[in-house]
């Protein structure tokens, strides 16, 4: 964050900036790790501890965009989990750079999991601006493409909706 202050392009400190909020989110897991003597993860306090570490670094007036969790009671291995907070990490950090832009309005963001016979859901959904529509025509950024591997490696799919207002991100494994 110190060469975040010095440098002097707008698009190097966006770059730095977005190095610093996957690094925090990936000290999230390792102190939720650290609490788990048996290696498992309570994915609802981790998601929480998670969302409040982003909201820290990501959002300078609490007021504007509220953060909430609404998960069951699941618990991954490690492994899983670690790959589970980084496309949260990412999808939070994707909403706010994108569903509020200009960060002169209110909005929430809400992520929820849930584990089924079936499998495992994990949504995120916001209620910014939307998608644009020119966004197919668009090239994915980088946010994106690490939702897409990681989902990849967690043998997921990504659905991507547009809410009107807002957006839903959902990842699905069956």
């Amino acid at each position: 964050m110190q060469r975040v202050r010095s440098v002097q392009s707008e698009e190097a400190r966006g770059h730095l900036e977005d190095a610093h909020h996957r690094v925090m989110s990936v000290a999230t897991l390792q102190r939720q790790l650290a609490k788990s003597a048996s290696g498992d993860v309570a994915l609802r306090p981790y998601l929480t501890d998670l969302f409040a570490s982003i909201a820290a670094s990501m959002i300078f007036d609490p007021d504007m965009v509220g953060l909430t969790v609404d998960a069951d009671n699941s618990v991954m291995s490690a492994d899983r989990a670690v790959s589970i907070g980084l496309t949260v990490a990412e999808l939070v950090i994707n909403s706010l750079k994108h569903a509020y832009p200009d960060l002169g309005r209110k909005g929430s963001i809400r992520i929820a999991f849930e584990t089924t016979t079936a499998g495992w859901m994990l949504t995120l959904a916001d209620d910014g601006i939307g998608i644009p529509d020119d966004h197919a025509s668009g090239k994915p950024g980088l946010g994106t493409g690490i939702v897409n591997a990681l989902a990849k490696q967690l043998a997921a799919t990504v659905e991507v909706t547009d809410a009107k207002p807002g957006c839903v991100v959902t990842v699905i494994h069956r």
